[in-house]
């Protein structure tokens, strides 16, 4: 039986002040109170802009030990450079913080833009520049240049560091990609985006990452008890031989945390050990 991991795409909302979040409850500790109830969460900032390393530590301190982070690439890398050319980046986007997460530091999720098409030699190229475990990681961070500074360029230990690409362009959907994310054990992330990017299903590597954006519409819509057990059925069925990590990204109307508390209790028999709180 694989680990099952449910939980939410950031937590840093307002609109969750006062719904999910108790009236009052100090913005500095949202995350411990998310880790209460989940047991893994996206880091969306990552993606944005590179944190610092002082912040990976806070997040990691502010949360239980069996804990665990999904960290999202940087933009700079799969939006702007497209893939290419981008060792210095890849380099600055491990040095600003991830492996200071240490045991905490779950897969590196990578998300394309949707007008990103399909093109062998460019994702081939990339994913063989991804490091597969800690030690490489911080190999790879010690070349960065100085834009990040402070750097953390270290790891803990030596621990497999897992990768998911999430794609967005209907090229996408040919057993060439499949074939080529298998060989290189990175994860097609399953993405349910109201019928607005491709629901792609293959597995391609040793877990399977899953990303609910809503389905009915994007960013907004709740998942109704019947779509919740559809999930957890695809969920089981996956984590009888794999681990499966999955995420809500419907936060506008405040739906994310619900549903991953409402799928989480569906999954309660498989999931274990249950956060405290």
């Amino acid at each position: 039986m694989g680990q099952i991991r449910i939980g939410t795409s950031g937590w840093v909302y307002p609109p969750w002040r006062g719904t999910f979040y108790p009236q009052g409850l100090a913005h500095k500790r949202e995350l411990a109170y998310l880790s209460e109830q989940l047991d893994s969460v996206e880091i969306n900032g990552s993606f944005y802009a590179l944190q610092r390393p002082s912040s990976y530590q806070k997040w990691a301190e502010q949360t239980p030990d069996d804990f665990l982070f999904a960290v999202k690439g940087s933009r700079f890398i799969t939006h702007m450079k497209r893939l290419r050319d981008g060792d210095d980046l890849l380099a600055n986007f491990l040095a600003s913080g991830p492996l200071a997460l240490g045991p905490k530091l779950g897969p590196i999720l990578w998300q394309l833009p949707p007008t990103f098409r399909f093109d062998a030699d460019v994702l081939d190229a990339f994913l063989s520049g991804l490091p597969r475990s800690t030690e490489q990681a911080a190999e790879i961070a010690r070349r960065h240049d100085h834009r990040v500074d402070p750097a953390h360029t270290s790891t803990d230990a030596d621990r497999p560091l897992r990768h998911a690409l999430e794609v967005r362009h209907d090229s996408f959907v040919t057993p060439a990609c499949t074939d080529l994310l298998g060989r290189h054990q990175v994860a097609l992330v399953v993405a349910d985006a109201a019928g607005k990017y491709p629901l792609l299903e293959e597995v391609t590597a040793d877990f399977v990452y899953i990303r609910l954006h809503g389905h009915d519409e994007l960013y907004v819509s709740g998942y109704t008890d019947e779509g919740l057990d559809m999930w957890a059925e695809k969920i089981r069925s996956w984590a009888g031989s794999l681990d499966v990590y999955t995420y809500f990204d419907n936060d506008a109307k405040v739906r994310a945390p619900r549903d991953a508390m409402a799928l989480r209790e569906r999954l309660a028999s498989l999931v274990s050990p249950w956060p405290a709180g």
